[in-house]
């Protein structure tokens, strides 16, 4: 064998950068920078898990910039036994040429396919730790992506299914430790581009997903011009092996979108990522061509900004190993409107589509009802919103929404209007027993411009505090606005004609301290049943009134969601046995509204009055 030359010792001592290797191409330390031209193989087969040893080299494909893919050399430093969990190797490598020595292992990268010899070794997928010198990168074995692609394609669902949300797909570890704890795999960051929302949306999202566990998707932008999706300004491009696409959560007036590299493609579907996305398994998400704008090197977080393309089909399955894309598939979406009056303002729509799967279905719809009520001119610290509109929901008629949003001391007004409406649609679309799907959300959204908020300051009985079945007694309420001075509310109050003798009182409140009271009286522990949750929903008190409440003496039941008030004893009796049960309970008290009025903003507080009944009168 021939002695290397001069060169040659030199460079291994010393190795050029990748980019002045591109003017010495002839020095053998500098073929590895040479990459193969052209666009990615069409694979001549797999590449073997069994074959794989330290020292072979191949290409990586991925989109640094525009449409095309791009390679880059691979070094294979060996098979890390387990490296993705029990039973799960992983390939590990190091990336060489001027890109990934420059920016590194990007967030959009994943899903980035390794040919050996053009045979299809896996996909790029994971990296390590932070900061780290080299681009070192674990590649997911192909064989294990295919067991995706091989899994039935079946016709999207026309109503929700409600398997992935009581057995979901199982989580594989996203992060491998050593055992002094400290990280040092872990999936790479599907970059989540977010549209049209500003940085307070923003980082309400970053909550929501990490309460949810959806710490591999990093969002890296702030809306603005980086996040603005629509038509490529590249021509269009077939979707290769090595191309950019994207997950669309939520599409239309705003824009969430997930983004990573196809590993393989057919005619008829793709495999990407090389790791979960979401961790759900079945999905049906919009799967659309990016086109990559920049990748923006950074020691800590690296990343690719993109524009979504047009729509390609739907993505499909969400696995521990790739998520798998239909061709021509349509994506199952939430219709949601949102129709904005100020008062300065003209009118405003706005008109979005949201991802329709139980992990971050709320989460989607929370963050853009969040951004509507931010971006009017009206939006202050003392600004209050009026919510009103209906849930639509198969087979059933619509239900009404009427809720507020006011300054609170821990939280906006925009915050809490979007917490209400959540709260609302949540109890309905994660009831386990909904099994048909939601056709759509319209919202009609008032911004007032002061702060609505009413506290009751007292109340008290202008008559005596002993009465008769049937009379009339009359229930002042001093209620003092969050600006201005307190008034004082007069509210008669009619007595029932049925009333035994004994002590009666009275709760004087908003509709908060109402319904939460109501709720006590239902039963708990288990969740209701959506009949059950249908019917509460569709009896809470409009927040802007005051109530007086009797509270009676009488027995009290709630069946699958019903409410039966003052019953007989012989009833109440024959139903003591299922008290407590998931659909059924029993209270010894009676909640009947008596009188209410308008408080002149949403009232807080309350106060209970007692009142002595005595014989004579009504039906005495």
């Amino acid at each position: 064998m021939p002695s290397p030359s001069k060169e040659t010792r030199f460079l291994s001592i010393f190795p050029l950068p990748a980019a002045l290797c591109l003017l010495l191409a002839a020095v053998p330390s500098c073929a590895r920078a040479q990459s193969p031209a052209g666009p990615p193989p069409s694979s001549a087969g797999v590449f073997p898990l069994s074959e794989v040893h330290r020292g072979l080299h191949g290409t990586a494909w991925t989109v640094f910039e525009g449409t095309q893919p791009e390679p880059m050399d691979v070094e294979i430093l060996g098979l890390l036994h387990g490296g993705r969990g029990p039973g799960k190797d992983m390939i590990l490598a190091r990336l060489h040429g001027t890109r990934p020595e420059y920016t590194g292992v990007v967030a959009g990268m994943s899903g980035s396919p390794v040919y050996i010899d053009g045979r299809l070794l896996g996909a790029l997928s994971y990296r390590i730790g932070q900061f780290s010198k080299e681009p070192i990168a674990g590649i997911t074995p192909i064989q294990e992506m295919l067991d995706v692609r091989d899994l039935p394609i079946r016709d999207l669902p026309t109503s929700p299914d409600p398997a992935p949300a009581t057995q979901p797909e199982p989580r594989t570890a996203s992060t491998i430790s050593d055992p002094s704890g400290s990280t040092t795999f872990q999936a790479m960051e599907t970059p989540l581009l977010m549209s049209g929302f500003s940085p307070q949306a923003i980082d309400l999202w970053r909550r929501q997903m990490t309460t949810a566990g959806q710490d591999s998707l990093a969002t890296v932008s702030a809306g603005g011009p980086m996040g603005t999706s629509g038509p490529s300004s590249q021509p269009e491009s077939p979707i290769l092996p090595g191309s950019a696409v994207s997950l669309q959560l939520v599409r239309g007036d705003f824009e969430i979108a997930a983004t990573c590299t196809v590993t393989w493609v057919d005619p008829k579907q793709l495999l990407a990522c090389g790791h979960p996305v979401l961790q759900a398994g079945p999905i049906s998400v919009p799967m659309t061509a990016a086109e990559v704008l920049a990748t923006l090197p950074s020691p800590l977080n690296a990343f690719k900004i993109i524009n979504t393309g047009r729509t390609l089909g739907a993505f499909t399955q969400d696995r521990a190993s790739a998520i798998r894309g239909e061709f021509g598939a349509q994506a199952r979406m939430i219709p949601v409107h949102f129709a904005v009056s100020t008062p300065s303002e003209p009118a405003s729509d706005r008109h979005i589509e949201v991802l329709d799967q139980p992990e971050m279905t709320a989460s989607a719809l929370l963050v853009s009802l969040y951004q509507t009520l931010l971006e009017t001119n009206s939006s202050t610290a003392a600004t209050s919103y009026h919510l009103t509109g209906s849930i639509s929901l198969a087979g059933r008629a619509p239900l009404p929404i009427d809720a507020w949003g006011t300054p609170q001391e821990t939280m906006a007004s925009q915050l809490a209007a979007a917490f209400a409406i959540g709260d609302i649609f949540n109890r309905i679309y994660a009831n386990a027993g909904r099994t048909t799907p939601i056709l759509g959300i319209d919202l009609r959204i008032q911004a007032i411009d002061r702060d609505l908020r009413v506290e009751l300051e007292s109340a008290r009985l202008i008559s005596s505090g002993i009465v008769h079945a049937g009379d009339t007694v009359t229930v002042e309420a001093t209620l003092r606005p969050a600006h201005g001075p307190a008034t004082n509310l007069r509210l008669p109050v009619t007595l029932p004609a049925r009333l035994e003798p004994g002590n009666l009182r009275l709760l004087i409140s908003g509709a908060a301290t109402l319904d939460r009271t109501a709720e006590a009286a239902r039963p708990q522990g288990r969740n209701p049943s959506l009949n059950s949750a249908w019917d509460r929903l569709t009896a809470l008190h409009a927040p802007d009134q005051i109530y007086v409440t009797l509270l009676l003496p009488e027995s009290q039941a709630a069946v699958d969601g019903a409410t039966l008030a003052s019953l007989p004893l012989s009833i109440a009796n024959t139903l003591e046995p299922g008290r407590g049960t998931a659909e059924a309970g029993l209270h010894g008290e009676t909640l009947s509204v008596a009188a209410h009025a308008p408080a002149g903003g949403v009232l807080s507080g309350q106060q209970l009055l007692s009142l002595r009944v005595e014989a004579g009168g009504g039906l005495h």
